[in-house]
């Protein structure tokens, strides 16, 4: 997914619980279900991110010498402004993208 072009907001936004639980009906499983695609997709960036950084690094001997390149400022500047995972995964819920299974019982207690 391309998250550049997600319309999730940029800054916190304040969300009625009664519309965030009416497809799953317990507020809990609710967040359980946000917060486990916020940790998909903060990998997801972050693998992303390492590897395009991967591109400009250069093994060196010591960390004193700091090498700063436009280009990678810009790459990471571009990620910054993304809106953080939790509000992406906020929104693919209320869009219903997601795709989970109720968790029985025996899950649960585990």
């Amino acid at each position: 997914m391309d998250y550049k072009k997600s319309k999730a907001p940029r800054n916190t936004v304040t969300r009625d619980m009664n519309q965030l639980t009416e497809g799953v009906g317990n507020v809990y499983e609710t967040i359980a279900i946000i917060g486990k695609r916020a940790n998909q997709i903060s990998l997801s960036l972050k693998r992303e991110l390492d590897s395009k950084l991967q591109d400009f690094s250069v093994p060196q001997d010591t960390l004193d010498e700091t090498f700063e390149n436009k280009e990678q400022i810009e790459i990471s500047r571009s990620y910054e402004v993304l809106p953080k995972p939790t509000l992406l995964a906020t929104q693919e819920f209320l869009e219903n993208e997601l795709v989970y299974s109720g968790m029985n019982r025996d899950e649960a207690l585990k």
